[in-house]
């Protein structure tokens, strides 16, 4: 199952002046510098920085957006941010231009639902093991997320990328058995029962 999404749209200047100094100078005004490639020539462009962070923000960042450069219009996909490992705030990007029914690859977050048996019945917890896939497919259809249902979930069971259904035109690039999601028993469980008492000193009779 996958969750729709919207399409956002930006506006990108193209810029002519690169190398370090340049790069600071569009930081200082609220801007980031990056560029957008494929299908032709790299174009060096600077984004607004709020403009940025709201694509990130709205969950769009995996999908297709419409891009006005220039005065053209092109659709391009957030491939890359490069942010400042202390800050976290945004030093570059990169931009894939694309057409909408072109096949790409995109690494798509997991997410679950529903309430295993394993934790609601036997005393397990889920441990999600991948939190990604890796797919390929149309750039126009690419979803937010992939909804894993692991309410058939018993503890000591597992469900591999190569179970978990895609949306129609999408193939797994992750290998197909990789462990998404399992049930197990925590340490505090499987130390309960009647093995545990047996481990409990007992005192001497009296006498």
């Amino acid at each position: 199952m996958s969750k729709p999404h919207t399409v956002s749209s930006l506006t990108l200047e193209p810029r002519s002046a690169t190398g370090t100094t340049a790069a600071h100078a569009l930081r200082a005004a609220g801007k980031i510098p990056g560029v957008v490639y494929g299908h032709g020539a790299p174009t060096p462009i600077a984004i607004d920085a709020h403009q940025l962070t709201d694509l990130v923000l709205s969950g769009n960042k995996s999908h297709i957006v419409e891009a006005r450069i220039d005065g053209k219009k092109d659709s391009v996909l957030l491939r890359r941010i490069d942010a400042d490992p202390i800050s976290r705030k945004p030093l570059s990007v990169e931009f894939q231009r694309v057409t909408k029914n072109e096949a790409i690859y995109a690494t798509v977050p997991v997410v679950t639902t529903g309430n295993p048996i394993g934790v609601r019945d036997q005393g397990g917890v889920l441990d999600v093991v991948t939190h990604s896939l890796e797919v390929r497919g149309p750039a126009a259809g690419i979803p937010d997320q992939i909804t894993v249902d692991v309410t058939d979930l018993a503890v000591h069971t597992h469900k591999t990328a190569g179970d978990i259904p895609l949306p129609k035109g999408f193939t797994l690039v992750t290998p197909p058995e990789t462990v998404v999601v399992s049930v197990e028993i925590t340490r505090a469980g499987a130390g309960t029962g009647s093995d545990n008492a047996e481990e409990q000193p007992t005192e001497a009779p009296a006498g």
